[in-house]
């Protein structure tokens, strides 16, 4: 797949329209950002955080912040304390941002991102994040947003979705290393280690969605089968890179329990007695 440019905090950036009056859009210091002092959230949770600052290290801030300019050179912190912080924790000396002069209204802002969203070429992930900033930063609801730009409320759900996507898998897809159909995909995967592992599977041997579909269900299945490793002992890669092999060789999905003591059981699924007699020749073989 062609590789795509992703444009670092181009999604609202794109959709600030140019007849609007005061309105400027620049890289600036985070050090030059003070707090709003009107800002009612103090505490923010330190994993969704990270979180986020894994996304940003993987393809960059795509929602910028909005500040407000200062005679002295400083901004003030209209909104996106939230990415300022993940910036800050990734170390970023620079973030982009929407400057806006004092007599601007925020719902200004709401409305021009919301009147040009259908209108430009966003990626799906910087679609995502626009959204997300309209739920996180003017407080809309997804039924509102879905009124406002004219779509189901399903449909800027499934959009939200996205941002779920482990960070590594995220890049892959606004890279154009996999699909949107890929990526969707992948949503139905619990396990983050699988689902990496089959992403880079997908993007390097061009697998197709109903390939991505049947890997993750073929997963899902095992699931009901064989109990998965406690979350705080992480899968081997190697055992995830052997149960993939295993089940391309067999035909049929197939789980690897493991455990630490390197102890454990394969289990293979079989749909029939000809698929075990199946089954039973390749291992012969």
């Amino acid at each position: 797949m062609a590789a795509r440019k992703s444009g670092l905090g181009r999604g609202l950036d794109a959709l600030i329209p140019v007849e609007l009056p005061d309105t400027g859009f620049a890289s600036i210091s985070v050090d030059s950002i003070t707090a709003n002092p009107q800002q009612p959230r103090t505490r923010f949770d330190d994993d969704a955080l990270q979180t986020l600052a894994d996304s940003i290290k993987e393809v960059g801030v795509l929602q910028p912040v909005v500040v407000r300019g200062h005679e002295d050179g400083g901004y003030t912190l209209v909104a996106g304390e939230r990415r300022l912080r993940a910036a800050r924790l990734v170390g970023l000396n620079e973030i982009p941002a929407v400057i806006r002069s004092a007599s601007d209204s925020v719902s200004d802002l709401s409305e021009a991102l919301i009147e040009n969203i259908h209108r430009e070429d966003l990626s799906a992930l910087e679609e995502a994040a626009a959204y997300q900033q309209l739920l996180d930063d003017f407080e809309l609801t997804h039924e509102q947003v879905a009124k406002r730009v004219g779509k189901s409320r399903a449909s800027i759900s499934n959009s939200l979705r996205l941002l779920q996507l482990p960070a590594s898998i995220q890049g892959m897809l606004e890279r154009g290393e996999l699909a949107m159909g890929h990526a969707r995909a992948l949503l139905g995967c619990e396990d983050q280690a699988y689902a990496n592992h089959i992403a880079a599977k997908a993007s390097e041997e061009g697998w197709s969605v109903r390939q991505v579909e049947d890997a993750v269900r073929a997963r899902s299945v095992m699931a009901d089968d064989a109990k998965p490793p406690p979350v705080h002992e992480p899968r081997p890669a190697a055992i995830i890179e052997l149960e993939g092999r295993l089940a391309e060789r067999l035909g049929t999905p197939v789980a690897i329990s493991y455990s630490a003591a390197n102890k454990g059981k394969v289990v293979v699924k079989f749909s029939s007695l000809d698929d075990l007699e199946r089954i039973y020749r390749s291992f012969l073989t």
